[in-house]
């Protein structure tokens, strides 16, 4: 029997100022119809605010373990093809996205959500030589992995 209930899935949510600002900006895309008419800017309100929001959902990626893959937003691929993967918080994470970053790498980063993944791809077809994932819960994602390499604070992985 085949469990399709997967390991480990987060979404990617944006922080709470995100959603402010778009509720924000949406609203004042209003300001120009309230001079024509209280009613069409309120419509309009409504309207804009409505439609970023949805664009901040549908936006939203998701990480997910699952039936022997690793997804992260629009990318996938077989864990038979996943070599070492670290977490990183706080300086460490700042470390990896910055001077060890490596632009050959897949990104699906999130500058308000703090810690990431690095994980490297052994697949010897694949140009990519890790993939760097932001996510909430790193542990449960590193449990999920089967990885026992301890959340680092500082340096560099993979590519260390």
């Amino acid at each position: 029997m085949t469990n399709h209930s997967p390991s480990y899935s987060e979404k990617l949510w944006p922080a709470w100022w995100i959603w402010l600002v778009a509720v924000i900006i949406g609203a004042s895309v209003s300001l120009i119809f309230f001079p024509i008419s209280i009613g069409l800017g309120l419509v309009v309100m409504v309207i804009g605010m409505a439609l970023l929001l949805f664009a901040l959902v549908i936006t939203t990626p998701r990480l997910e373990i699952s039936d022997g893959w690793l997804t992260a937003g629009r990318a996938r691929i077989d864990l038979q093809h996943v070599g070492m993967v670290v977490g990183h918080r706080g300086p460490a994470a700042r470390e990896q996205l910055g001077p060890g970053f490596d632009a050959r790498s897949y990104q699906c980063i999130r500058g308000w959500i703090d810690p990431v993944l690095t994980v490297q791809i052994t697949d010897p077809e694949d140009a990519t030589p890790y993939w760097i994932i932001s996510t909430r819960d790193p542990e449960a994602v590193l449990a999920a992995l089967g990885s026992t390499e301890p959340i680092r604070e500082t340096g560099v992985s993979v590519t260390d």
